[in-house]
This record gives structure tokens, sequence and C-alpha cells, in this order.
């Protein structure tokens, strides 16, 4: 009897044991998901939007005007609804643009602003400083049409060869550990640690992720834009660093945006 006893603790104790990994990987993921909904509440990215918002309807810039005029892509100074069709082409560039190379293009042709003021360097901002003009301007825009249905067009042949390059880009291999966008954001249920990596050639996880950028970021209290996320993915690939405003960063966010369509926009989002 004492014998079965004891066969009975060791067979609970290994089966407690093997059933741990599971046990805790449920729990860690339910305790994320449960943080980040918390985290919606109260979201400091709703600071940047109304300092955004003023900032868009100021007289800045040389020529000490405001960017009321500046055409996002559905008419002069309307913005409701604007970044669900970026990137698109834009007849007056001759270019595919996302909203932060738009942004850019009226702050240096309608405010007189120099083009090479705007780099990673000037529009990112540290962790823990005041966010620049542009990130401030972008957590505004995107404020504006929070719910609204993404709708990246493809119906210019520039905007239809931006989508391929940017595929081209997802799944490129380089750097010294031979990684591609696709190399963490192609398979189903991947993770780093307990980072959950969505699948962004599937529809539904890539309007989930798309949908959530521009973000504040609570561990860096700082607002981080789409730009952003694509230069740090390929600093964190080991890739040389990505100029701001790039095409290949453009193309890129095409091809996210257009895998994204159907979705609905939730930025400024916050995340951990």
């Amino acid at each position: 009897m004492k014998h079965s006893l004891q066969s009975a603790a060791v067979l609970g104790l290994a089966w407690l044991i093997l059933s741990c990994p599971v046990w805790a990987q449920k729990s860690s993921t339910d305790a994320i998901a449960e943080y980040r909904a918390a985290l919606q509440d109260g979201n400091p990215a709703d600071l940047n939007a109304a300092r955004g918002e003023q900032l868009w309807k100021t007289r800045r810039g040389p020529k000490n005007v405001s960017l009321e005029r500046c055409d996002l892509g559905l008419g002069e100074g309307k913005v409701k609804g604007a970044v669900t069709q970026l990137p698109k082409y834009f007849a007056d560039t001759d270019r595919v643009m996302d909203l932060e190379s738009r942004l850019v293009h009226c702050m240096v042709a309608l405010q007189g602003f120099p083009a090479d003021s705007f780099t990673s360097r000037s529009v990112f901002s540290a962790e823990g400083e005041r966010a620049s003009v542009v990130e401030d301007l972008v957590a505004y825009i995107y404020d504006e049409s929070r719910d609204l249905e993404i709708r990246v067009p493809q119906g210019h042949r520039k905007e239809r060869e931006a989508y391929a390059r940017g595929r081209r880009i997802f799944f490129y291999k380089a750097g010294p550990y031979d990684f591609s966008c696709a190399s963490c954001h192609s398979q189903d249920e991947k993770r780093i640690r307990l980072q959950d990596l969505p699948n962004l050639t599937k529809p539904e996880p890539a309007q989930a992720a798309f949908a959530q950028w521009p973000a504040y970021r609570v561990s860096q209290g700082a607002l981080r834009t789409m730009q952003w996320r694509i230069y740090d993915c390929f600093r964190q690939q080991r890739f040389p660093e990505l100029q701001y405003l790039s095409q290949s960063s453009i193309d890129l966010i095409t091809f996210l945006g257009v895998n994204a369509n159907g979705g609905k926009m939730a930025a400024p989002a916050i995340k951990r």
C-alpha cells in the first residue's frame, strides 16, 4: 500500500512538472492580453494627438503657413479617413507616399522647411523625450481615422509596383543572421519569449497589426510611428540602417497595408 502511494505521488509530481510549461505559457499569454487591455485606458498618445492638431492648424516655417492646405489624398486640409488609404499614388509628386513622406512633402513645399532636416535622428524621439513635430502630427491624423476601414489602393500601376517590391523585401533574407521580415512574420503561432509574432501574410493578423500603428510604447515612454516600426525591424535583423522615408520603407508599408485591407483603424494604440 505504501509502495502504491509512493508510486502515485511520483506519477502525480511527474505530471505536474511536465504540464507546468504549458500552464505557464497559457498563464503568461493570458496575463499579457489582460495587461494590454488594461493599457488601453488613458493612452498618453492622446496628448500627442492634441498637440498634433494644434501643429496642423498653426502657421509655421519660413513661409509662415499652416498645414491646412496639405492634401493627404482626399483634398486640401481633409484629415478624417486619409490614412485609411495610405500609402497611395500622388500625381503631384508622381510617387507612392505613406503618411510621413506626404507630411514631410507638405512641410517642405508649403511651410518651407529644408528637406534635409527630416532624418531618423530628428524625427524619432529618444526614449522619454518630447515627441517630434512629425510624431505629434502623425498621432493626430491617425486619431481622426479611428474605427474606419483600411482601404490601401492598388489601382495605379505604381501602387501595384510598390506592393510587389514590398513583398520581395518582406521575404528577402540577408544580414549576418540571414533574416527576413518573413522569418518572424510568415507563420502561425510564432513567438519570441512572451512576444506573439503575427503572421502578416494572412488578412486577420495583418489587419490587427497594421491597424495599431502608430502606437505609444510604454517601455520607451514615446509615441512610435510606422516608419519607426519598419526602421526598428531592420535594426533587429542587423540590416544596414534604413534611411528615413526611403523607397524600401514605403514599399514595405504598402505591402503590409494592402494585406490589412478590410480591417478597422485602431491607432494610435498603446503597447508594452
